[in-house]
């Protein structure tokens, strides 16, 4: 092999580190995994023991309660995606097996000569379908349905099933059927789009065009770091990417880190810099990491250590200049022998392939950003129902407060003096009863303004305007009014998240104006609704937009056949976009919830204060004996609720605890 480089030597040429960084030890990024994964038991644990909680005080809500399982369920399946894309022979399947497979002792991945993959591949694990490769067949995209849409109808997958996960050889023969191919016709091969001529280009002199068996596979394999949540999705070269477009306009986008793989022996050629430029670039704003594979290339010659890392440090800037990217953003190393040394337990030949920096980089940046969103996501969300149910207790203790003080005025009234306090508690209950009349025509307009709200996202109004831009696209016959049919959804669609926003608002400060009237009025506690956020959602559909505008104005929208220009776009975009809208759905019916849930839930706590106290007086009044253990009673209500609030507060304390 000639001279290894050793990695401290290169890293420090090539890439700057700041000052006590160190390469992660063997198994920092599982070690990492884990403390993540006990992160979501946790957080899982302290929201199933807040929902406990809620059903225990008897103030389960059906759909509200509903809403809290589904979180549940979120952080249970919860996956890190790791997406990986180059050109062929890159060494992108050897880099996955020497980051999550090298414990196996050999390849689990095929990536010998003639052996690459031929669909995209998703590697995870659910306990459901147990160790398995699923496959959908290539036949599909002849229909109108997206790959996740499929996900959902397990029927069309073909299913190879794993008896012996410990079996290196049964392992590996199953998953080589992700490399299958087969010759078709040209004519089948543009039924599924993908064979399209190309001007100056010659057919195929037979007649036939190979393409893949299979459109998309997932491994299900339970290796230690997929069961905790780890989920890897590889894809081809350039020509998949092309032809698949749902892979970068949504699985890609999706994943939390993006890793495209260059050989240094080849630097960034063409079909690279094309790969790049119209599917990895435009997929991310941040998060890419470009891995330099087969620097062991270079340990044969005849250079020493400092001229191989000066002709590597060389590399990684071209690299980054040509990608328009920060040298910091590429890991030069040797994907093969990291994956030797492993197997061989060489403590050397790890470090000197220079995976140990890689891999504690894409501990660093995927393991947080997760995080960052499960935190957005779900503890936000819950952290507002908990703030929520603590605010109603405050104002109930606040409000046995008030009664203590008074009972205990009490012993120093006479029966007459009592007898007017009856009087006026009484006068006050009518009073209340009758501005709940009025709080429950409050409550009908409420509904019907969220209705008119949730009327702009619906799926039966998304689902309208997609049938009218499809209907526009299908009627028009030139590439002008395919683009204006797509231009039409994505303007409707836009108008759609505008208006929520606006009823939103106008809701917000109608609950707002009644938490102040009845914090006025009533002394209740002034509670201000939270803003409908719905930032990420249009984010998300900006970015979609941004890709249907580079869809519509590229050259293959203009040399592909029109039913194929439809199909691809409602299949990617627009069923993106549909998801998109049901999420946005989803949010907007839970802020709705959260936002007036705690004013009615007071307006009613309030009366049953009214009438606690008016009791309490009359048996007062009936018999002065009764005043002390009345107040015993009280103050022992007092001691309960506020042990209950104690128990929230703690419950936060668990839901709101940082991941480190």
């Amino acid at each position: 092999m000639g001279q290894p480089l050793p990695l401290n030597k290169p890293t420090q040429v090539t890439r700057a580190t700041t000052p006590g960084e160190t390469a992660s030890p063997p198994g920092g990024f599982a070690a990492r995994l884990q403390a993540y994964k006990t992160w979501r038991d946790q957080l899982t644990e302290a929201i199933q023991a807040y929902q406990s909680w809620v059903e225990e005080q008897g103030l389960a809500d059906g759909e509200q309660d509903l809403r809290v399982y589904d979180l549940i369920h979120e952080i249970q399946t919860d996956k890190l995606t790791v997406a990986l894309t180059a050109e062929f022979a890159r060494g992108k399947t050897e880099l996955l097996n020497a980051i999550f497979f090298a414990d196996f002792k050999q390849r689990l991945l095929p990536s010998g000569a003639g052996r690459t993959t031929m669909c995209p591949t998703e590697l995870q694990y659910e306990d459901k379908y147990g160790p398995c490769v699923r496959l959908l067949p290539i036949e599909t995209r002849k229909t109108a349905l997206s790959i996740r849409e499929y996900k959902r109808t397990p029927v069309h997958w073909t299913t190879i099933h794993i008896l012996k996960v410990n079996s290196a050889d049964e392992v590996r023969e199953a998953v080589l059927e992700v490399t299958r191919t087969r010759k078709v016709p040209i004519h089948e091969a543009q039924e599924l789009g993908l064979y399209t001529p190309q001007p100056g280009v010659e057919a195929p002199k037979d007649g036939m065009v190979v393409i893949p068996v299979w459109r998309h596979a997932i491994i299900n394999y339970p290796h230690p770091l997929l069961k905790q949540g780890l989920s890897i999705l590889d894809t081809p070269g350039l020509n998949a990417l092309g032809t698949e477009p749902e892979l970068t306009l949504s699985m890609l986008p999706s994943a939390q880190a993006l890793i495209f793989v260059l050989g240094i022996d080849t630097g960034v050629t063409r079909s690279d810099l094309e790969v790049w430029t119209q599917h990895v670039r435009g997929a991310r704003r941040t998060g890419h990491m470009v891995v330099l594979n087969k620097i062991d290339t270079l340990w044969g010659g005849v250079q020493d250590n400092s001229s191989i890392a000066k002709e590597i440090a060389s590399q990684v800037e071209n690299v980054a200049r040509t990608l328009a990217i920060d040298a910091q953003q590429v890991f030069p190393l040797s994907a093969q022998k990291a994956l030797l040394g492993k197997i061989k337990s060489d403590a050397a030949l790890v470090a000197d392939s220079g995976i140990r920096a890689f891999e504690s980089h894409l501990s660093e940046q995927l393991i947080p950003a997760r995080h960052a969103i499960m935190r957005d996501r779900v503890v936000h969300e819950i952290s507002q129902r908990v703030e929520s149910s603590s605010g109603l207790l405050r104002a109930k203790i606040a409000a046995y407060d008030a009664q203590v003080k008074q009972l205990r005025q009490l012993g120093e009234k006479n029966l007459d003096e009592i007898q007017v306090l009856v009087s006026q508690v009484r006068a006050e209950k009518r009073r209340y009863d009758k501005e709940l009349e009025g709080f429950e025509l409050t409550r009908v307009a409420l509904i019907e303004e969220a209705n008119r709200l949730l009327s702009f996202v619906n799926l039966k109004s998304v689902d309208a305007l997609i049938h009218d831009a499809r209907q526009a696209m299908q009627d028009s016959w030139t590439t002008h009014g395919l683009k204006t049919g797509m231009r039409t959804f994505f303007q409707g669609a836009t108008e759609r998240m505008h208006n929520v926003n606006r009823a939103a608002e106008q809701i917000r400060v109608t609950v707002s104006g009644i938490y102040g009237r009845m914090h006025a009025d009533y002394g209740l506690a002034l509670i201000s609704p939270p803003p409908l956020s719905l930032a990420v959602h249009y984010h998300e559909f900006m970015k979609l937009e941004e890709k249907a505008e580079k869809f519509r104005s590229s050259a293959g929208t203009f040399m592909t056949e029109q039913h194929f220009v439809i199909k691809k776009f409602f299949i990617t975009m627009v069923s993106q976009a549909r998801m998109n809208f049901q999420t946005c759905n989803e949010s907007a019916k839970g802020w709705f919830k959260i936002s007036i849930s705690p004013v009615f839930q007071q307006v009613q706590q309030h009366r049953a204060d009214i009438e606690r106290k008016l009791e309490t007086l009359k048996a007062i009044h009936a018999d002065m004996d009764v005043l002390g253990e009345q107040l015993s009673v009280v103050e022992q209500e007092k001691k309960t609720l506020e042990s209950r609030l104690h128990t929230l507060d703690q419950l936060l304390v668990r839901i709101q605890k940082p991941f480190e």
